[in-house]
Parts: C-alpha cells; structure tokens; sequence
C-alpha cells in the first residue's frame, strides 16, 4: 500500500518556483534597505511640526513615500521567502523584522495626518495651487479631511500605530497554527492508498466521487479544528474585540462603520448585499434539491455538495495544459493584456506546486516596483485552472497599477481588489461553456459556474452576514463563547443551504478556517468584486464600444479616486443593488440549464 507524501520544496523542479532574487539577489542586500528604512524612519521623525506649508506637507510626504516604497519591498521579499517554508525560523525572523519596521514607520508618520487636518479646505487648496508638485497629492489630502472627524491628536494616533503590533496577535497566532501546527491525519483514497489530509489537498478530496473518501477527509479535517475548538474561540473573539476597541477609540458607530470609512463605501452597499442575496435564497435551496436528486442520495450531507455530477468529473488538466487554456479563453481581453499574461506565467513570478512547509491556499502579493509574486497549490484539475487565472487576474492588476501610479496611489482597495481577478475566472468559464461540444460536458461547465458563484455570492455573503452578526455582539457587551460563536454559525447555514441539506455538526466549526475573519469585514467585498466583475465581463465580451479600453484603465486606476467611483468610471455602479441582482438573476438562469441538463 502506498502512502503519498508531500515532496520537498527541493524536489520540485526550478521553473515551477518563483524568484525572489529579483527583488534581492541576496539576503545580505535586503539587510542593507533594512537599515536604510531604520535611518530614514529617524529622519521622518524629523519632520514633525514642519507641515505649516504648502512646501513643508510636501517635502514630508516625498519623504514619507520614498521610504514607505522600499519598505514595502523589503516586506514583500520576507513574506515571499516565509511562504515558501512557514516553519523557517530565518524567513520568520526577516518576516518579523520588516514588518516591525513597517509598523514603526506607520507610527514614526503618526503626525502627519494631524498636522494637515489644522488646515481647512481652502488653506489645503492654496498650498496645491501655489505649491508646484503638491497637486499629485491633491486626492490624498482630500481624503484625509473627510475624516477629520476621526483622526486623533499626534500622540494618540502614534500610541494607535505602536499598538498594531500589540493587538495584530490573534491574526498571527492564528496563521501560524494553521500553517505550521495544525495536522490532520491520513486517510484512504479510492484506491486503498493512504493520502494526508492537508489544507491544500482538501478541497480536491472533498470532490472525490467516492462518498467514503468525502466522508473520512471531511470528518478528518474538521475533527482537528475540534480539537482545538477553544483556542480559535478565544482568537477570533480577542480579533473582534481589537475591532471594537479601534472603532471605539476612533469614534465611529461600529466596527463596520470604520472599516467601510477606509474607502469610503456607504454602509447601504453592505446591508443592500445582504438583503438582495437573501431575495434570492430559494433559488440557492432549489440548487441543493437539484444536487441531491441528482447524486441519488436520500439525504445530501455537506461533503457532498462539491463532487461533480457529470462523467467529466475526472477532467485532468496539467499545468502546462491550465496554462494554454487560461491565454486562450482570456483572448476577449486583447493582445497587450495576454502579451503581459504570457511574461507574468514564464518569468518567476507563480510558485505552482503543494510542497512541505509551504503556506496554504493561492494569493497574489506585490511591492511599489518590480513583479508581483503569485502562490499557488496547483493541483491537476478545472478548480485550479480557474485559481491559476484568479490569480494572474490580481497579478496583472498590480502589475498595471505599479506602472500607471505614483506611489501614494499603487495601493489597490479592497473593495476593488477582487474585481480583475473574478473578470478572468467569468470570461473563462463562461468561453469554455459555450465552446463545449456535448451536454455532459456543458453540465459540468455550467455546474463549475454555479459552484464558483455558490462560493462567492452565498458563501462570501453568508460570512459577511456572521461578521456582521458577532461585531455587533460585541458591540453591544454580549460574550462571544465558543457556544454564542456555534450558534450564530450554525443558524445561518441552516437559513443558506435551506431543507435539502444536512448540516453536519463537524461544520459548526468552519468559521475557524476562514482566515479572512481576521481581517474584517474583508469578505463581503468577494462578492461586491464579483457583480462587478460579471458586469465588466458581459461589456467585454458583449463588444461594446470602449468597454475593453475603459476596463484596461480599471487596471490602471489603483487608489487614485474612491473605489465607487472608479467603478463608476468603468461601467459599474455598485452604489445600487442592480449589480448584484443581475448578478443573481445569472445565477437563476445557471440553475435553470444545470436542472434542463441534468
């Protein structure tokens, strides 16, 4: 019997693995920026008091973005070299470092928003116009004054700055048991051979035909997270209580007041996401009794509910294949997009391959110059195809940004962050759909659409729903015990998946997977990101004079307008529900064909 085993990171061929020599041929030049940020920080730091001007505000924050760049590099660089083994001591301990600077820097610039918010609107102005390079700044310095209300005195913003260490403690103890010290045990596959649960396998095995295998990885799985179901208890409670405590401190209404403040998204958007989503919640339920008659099954457990129901379910797809297949479908996006597609898969960029030690999951991290740095978990099927085009969509994001901005606006919203990366995964799937040659083939593809769309719009909305939920808890003195935690969660699966589905008890504790809890209220914006997606995607792939010209200036926008409004530039308005209704109303028609199919 043989047992499959995750290889090292040394048994994986070069071409496969990114490059970080291309932001630092070696860790002793990283260590030399390292300590041009330390010096550099101590001459910010100088500059406090000096922003009476129109050229002291612009001399501070030159300095401010010309460090901010190289310690962002410096921190990218360590991430990547973390990721690549997360039980590396010396990556950990570089790691460490640049963030710690990165922190000391936010705190060494604590001053500055104060001391322009002793300006009003009109002195701000006439520094712009009577300053010669102070107009670059000019939507900066108009964001800070929206929230005057909410900046505080020099000394406390740098006790807040100082405290983001401090309090960022449940996000890392939380990675770290997640990365490094969680275990979940073997398992037989269909074969009779043993296979390692892990985190990035587990998603393939939960698709695996055999209902056993299903059974035993998602048993194997979630029985681990049991075991250690108080301490993700106790973390995600003290996470929300540092949310609470930030908003609180800053004088907003609620945490989610604060985090939406950021980009300046009305609360509306949130709340209309929810309630629209719930219109649509039949439809969703009437997806599952389509499932389970489909699977034969005289009750549908949730390990079943991604195993395909078509005979192309074993559809084997090598990377070199995904990679043909993602510059194929992505053609509507034009020659220039694809020729940047073409460099960013073929040049250092993607480390592809599960090996040991190496951090979960797929994400996209990028610097203020050089490439982005794209990790997958690649394993040969459709799903990670469409990962492997998610992915290179936020690469080529950064990428077009990094280029267009200067550096106050390279940063790329959340609200918007998602968007690039979600236009790829629709154009892709919905290519191969309408290329497919036979029923069993567009029953599979249409069934994927509706999986990816099941993840993001009810998924995703669900979360944001269990957010919402438990920061208001807090908020208004209520304990968040491991047993107020279950009950939330559980409660909204049930109104989610409706009657056809068994909730398994195991699944009560899912939401000490979800990583992004630890960032909140991050993951309603999968699901704005999508509808807007879908909505560019259509413009697209419609024809439609100017849309693909108006999308490429998307990429390019960065954080240079609030994020609705470089939505608005594009098409889109996501100040309306119309958005996400439409995008629901996709949905329905999916489902429609999948039960026609079927």
């Amino acid at each position: 019997m043989e047992t499959i085993k995750i290889k090292k990171r040394e048994e994986i061929p070069a071409q496969y693995k990114w490059n970080p020599q291309d932001f630092y041929a070696t860790n002793d030049l990283w260590k030399k920026d390292i300590e041009l940020v330390e010096s550099e920080i101590e001459a910010l730091k100088e500059l406090s008091g000096t922003l009476t001007t129109g050229e002291g505000i612009l001399a501070c924050l030159n300095k401010y973005y010309y460090v901010f760049k190289i310690s962002i590099r410096t921190v990218v660089y360590a991430f990547v070299k973390h990721a690549e083994d997360t039980g590396a001591s010396e990556a950990q301990a570089m790691l460490d470092t640049a963030e710690g600077l990165e922190i000391d820097l936010h705190a060494a610039a604590a001053f500055i928003k104060p001391e322009i918010l002793t300006h009003d609107m009109s002195a701000i102005e006439g520094f712009i116009a009577s300053t010669p390079g102070l107009k670059l700044y000019t939507h900066y310095l108009n964001n800070i004054l929206r929230t005057k209300d909410h900046v505080l005195s020099t000394e406390v913003e740098e006790v807040l700055a100082n405290a983001e260490d401090a309090t960022k403690a449940a996000g890392d103890v939380y990675n770290m048991l997640l990365s490094s010290d969680l275990k979940f045990g073997s398992i037989k596959d269909e074969n009779g051979n043993m296979v390692e649960v892990t985190d990035g396998k587990y998603s393939s095995l939960l698709a695996n035909p055999d209902r056993r295998v299903r059974k035993e990885a998602f048993e194997t799985f979630w029985d681990s997270y049991a075991k250690l179901k108080n301490t993700f208890a106790t973390l995600l409670s003290s996470s929300i209580k540092k949310d609470a405590f930030f908003a609180k401190t800053r004088k907003y209404a609620s945490s989610l007041d604060a985090e939406l403040a950021d980009s300046n998204i009305p609360r509306s958007v949130y709340e209309s996401l929810i309630e629209t989503v719930h219109e649509f919640l039949p439809v969703h339920h009437r997806y599952w009794a389509i499932r389970k008659k489909a699977l034969g099954v005289e009750q549908l457990h949730i390990y079943d509910k991604s195993t395909p129901l078509t005979a192309d379910s074993d559809m084997k797809i090598p990377y070199e294949d995904a990679k043909k297949m993602v510059m194929e479908s992505l053609a509507p996006l034009g020659q220039e997009y694809l020729d940047m597609l073409k460099v960013g898969m073929e040049s250092g960029w993607i480390d592809v391959y599960e090996s040991e030690g190496k951090m979960n999951g797929g994400f996209c991290t990028a610097a203020c110059d050089g490439h982005p740095y794209v990790l997958l978990n690649h394993e040969d099927d459709f799903y990670s195809t469409l990962t492997l085009a998610h992915e290179m969509g936020h690469a080529l994001h950064d990428y077009y940004t990094t280029q267009a901005q200067p550096v106050v606006y390279m940063g790329t919203p959340i609200f918007t962050a998602e968007v690039a990366s979600t236009v790829n995964e629709i154009i892709m799937i919905k290519y191969f759909i309408e290329k497919a040659d036979n029923p069993k083939t567009r029953a599979f593809l249409v069934e994927k659409a509706i999986t990816m769309m099941n993840d993001v719009m009810f998924r995703q909305v669900m979360f944001a729903e269990f957010e919402m939920m438990t920061h208001r808890m807090e908020e208004e003195g209520e304990t968040l015990t491991l047993e107020a935690i279950i009950e939330v969660y559980r409660g909204l699966n049930v109104k989610y998946f409706g009657p056809d589905m068994i909730i398994d008890e195991q699944l009560d504790m899912e939401w000490a997977w979800i990583e992004h809890f630890y960032e909140s209220f991050y993951v309603y914006q999968y699901a704005t990101g999508y509808a807007a997606a879908a909505a560019l995607a259509n413009r697209i792939m419609s024809g439609e004079a100017g849309a693909l010209e108006a999308y490429l200036d998307f990429l390019k926008a960065g954080d240079s307008d609030y994020p609705i409004e470089v939505l608005k530039k594009a098409g889109v308005d996501m100040s309306s529900p119309e958005p996400v209704r439409e995008t629901m109303k996709m949905y329905e028609n999916l489902v429609n064909e999948l039960e026609k199919l079927l």
